[in-house]
């Protein structure tokens, strides 16, 4: 699915979208610069390993951000402003880790412009993230 908008008039429950990212060091050290978060967790390995996961793990946010990713860039798209977005994190994830982040349209309130999406994140088919997202989503109107 490319980058874009898909109207509110467009939209429907169920219209879902995601995105699959492998999570690297690299990243985990650029978020941490940005989110000045420098948790040794993330950065040490003694830390990690002496963690209750057992190594080092990516910062919650990082990976929740692909939920801002496909928000603003693929459903609803440009122009959508996020509201609220309420998270549950379930899991770990690992350098090296797959995540998958999915937006589901699950209630929309067109009269005002907003629409309500669940969002999971998933490693290997275990969901790590939980969540819903409030947006105001682009109208043509």
């Amino acid at each position: 699915m490319s980058v874009g908008t898909i109207y509110l008039e467009d939209l429907h429950i169920g219209m879902s979208r995601s995105i699959t990212k492998a999570i690297t060091f690299d990243m985990i050290e650029k978020f941490g610069d940005v989110s000045e978060d420098r948790n040794p967790i993330h950065f040490d390995e003694e830390a990690g390993k002496a963690s209750i996961f057992g190594d080092r793990v990516a910062h919650g946010m990082l990976s929740a951000s692909l939920f801002s990713a496909l928000l603003g860039e693929r459903l609803p798209g440009h122009g959508t402003i996020y509201v609220s977005q309420p998270l549950r994190f379930m899991g770990p994830v690992k350098i090296g880790d797959e995540v998958t982040a999915t937006v589901t349209v699950s209630d929309m309130m067109p009269e005002r412009k907003r629409v309500t999406l669940t969002c999971e994140a998933k490693v290997d088919e275990k969901l790590v993230i939980t969540g819903e997202a409030m947006v105001l989503a682009p109208s043509r109107s």
